[in-house]
């Protein structure tokens, strides 16, 4: 392996202090609390996220290149709540919710479109792109005290950070630059804004939203869920928590596990790996503990060849390794040098037993057939990455399969059969290890704002 990276535990990359690679201390606070299950699944629970936290959050709702020109809106729904987010004849990305201040219809029915104005469906009443009221039908037979203060659409906080547009109901709560506790440059680096959706899946899976999450903010189950990824992917990874829950895992790509056997010949996926990043494998006379430092080599050189001046921005672990980064509270994203991957954990309106879950693949395009797709991103084939066409939302209802790759469908039993689990009069809890530090990390966070104290 290359120097610096060793597998043991605590895992550390070895990366220099001061970068955003490093290590961070674990906490000496962090404690070693087991929580009530009951979280996931009380109602009473998620009424009181309804209250305390959801309105008081900024929450994901898209990205930039999902509206790049003046029209361009993205509807994005949470709960019961539904935002619609567009870019004014000024180049300005305003939210609104998605109600028509007239009866409460929805606006606009659609996940993503282009208008000059807004209509809505039921009266005809327009709004302009800055959510003032344009028209009201027959307004004659208005009593003018009625509707003296021009009732627009109504207005949410909204802001970027590195491509990604982020909305809060709470008109108290930190501006955004302040809320999120990633160290400065960490989401800007990547260039996330020249990056085009290229897939869009939302699934309905039954169990808790909090149930989704910690499934993917750990790689404890890996070798025993996902026992394939053993041959090109570390089991340890290397756990970070920030402020604000905010948290990652830095998950090392191209080796093998510490507990395969066999370290000395190459791995499939591994071979798969290095043609993907230009390597002939067939000419490749190094080790598995080679790989990793022969695909950061051949992408640097990549980057070079295409112009992707944003790479000289990125450590060499950040052109192979995946940092999983959770954005409290219900978003993690993947991310790596051609594009992201977004998971965004949506709560049901109404039961607490069920959570929409987006699945998000964004690819940045380059004109050329030597820059090619990832396997990591598990886009079925001929699926088109150019961006001239953003892809519609695949709608795909609880109980099947959402068809998301080989690891992920995986993931979509798994979560269910934990959701069952924790309901059991047998299980009085979760007993999270240190792998687990981002659970627990999350969770602590949860807790502050429902007690009262975000």
């Amino acid at each position: 392996m290359s120097e610096g990276f060793k597998a043991q535990w605590p895992m550390d990359l070895g990366a220099p202090e001061g970068s955003l690679e490093a290590k961070q201390p674990r906490p000496a606070n962090i404690g070693k609390d087991v929580v009530d299950p009951a979280r996931y699944y009380s109602r009473e629970f998620m009424n009181a996220e309804w209250e305390y936290l959801w309105p008081k959050v900024w929450l994901l709702a898209g990205v930039t290149s999902d509206i790049r020109d003046a029209g361009d809106f993205t509807v994005f729904t949470h709960g019961h709540e539904q935002f619609l987010i567009t870019r004014t004849h000024d180049g300005d990305i305003r939210a609104f919710y998605n109600v028509c201040p007239h009866r409460g219809n929805r606006v606009c029915l659609t996940d993503h479109g282009s208008v000059r104005q807004f209509s809505c469906p039921f009266h005809g009443w327009t709004f302009n792109l800055d959510g003032t009221l344009a028209g009201i039908t027959d307004e004659h037979t208005y009593d003018p005290d009625l509707i003296r203060h021009r009732p627009g659409l109504g207005e949410v906080r909204c802001d970027t950070a590195g491509g990604l547009i982020f909305i809060n109901m709470d008109g108290e709560a930190p501006p955004l630059k302040d809320w999120i506790g990633l160290p400065p440059g960490y989401i800007e680096n990547y260039e996330i804004e020249h990056m085009n959706v290229v897939r869009h899946v939302r699934s309905e899976w039954l169990a808790n939203w909090k149930t989704g999450v910690d499934a993917f903010y750990e790689t404890y189950h890996l070798p025993h869920i996902h026992p394939q990824t053993q041959g090109v992917m570390e089991d340890y990874s290397q756990v970070d928590l920030y402020p604000n829950g905010f948290s990652r895992m830095i998950v090392p790509i191209g080796v093998k596990s510490h507990r395969v056997g066999d370290q000395d010949n190459l791995d499939p996926y591994q071979v798969a790996f290095l043609a993907e990043a230009g390597v002939d494998p067939d000419s490749f006379k190094g080790t598995p503990r080679d790989v990793r430092p022969a695909i950061q080599k051949a992408k640097r050189e990549r980057g070079k060849q295409f112009g992707l001046d944003y790479y000289d921005r990125l450590t060499d672990g950040q052109l192979t390794d995946s940092w999983a980064t959770g954005y409290f509270p219900n978003v993690q994203i993947g991310m790596h040098p051609e594009g992201v991957f977004i998971m965004r954990f949506t709560p049901h309106a109404t039961d607490p037993e069920r959570f929409y879950y987006d699945n998000i693949t964004m690819f940045r395009y380059v004109d050329d057939p030597g820059f090619t797709v990832p396997a990591w991103m598990g886009l079925p084939e001929g699926t088109d990455v150019s961006g001239e066409i953003r892809p519609e939302v695949e709608h795909v209802p609880a109980g099947v399969n959402p068809e998301l790759g080989e690891v992920l469908d995986q993931d979509v039993e798994l979560v269910a059969a934990v959701q069952e689990g924790v309901k059991s009069r047998g299980f009085n809890g979760p007993l999270w290890c240190e792998q687990e530090d981002r659970l627990r990390h999350f969770h602590r966070e949860l807790d502050r704002y429902l007690s009262g104290g975000a």
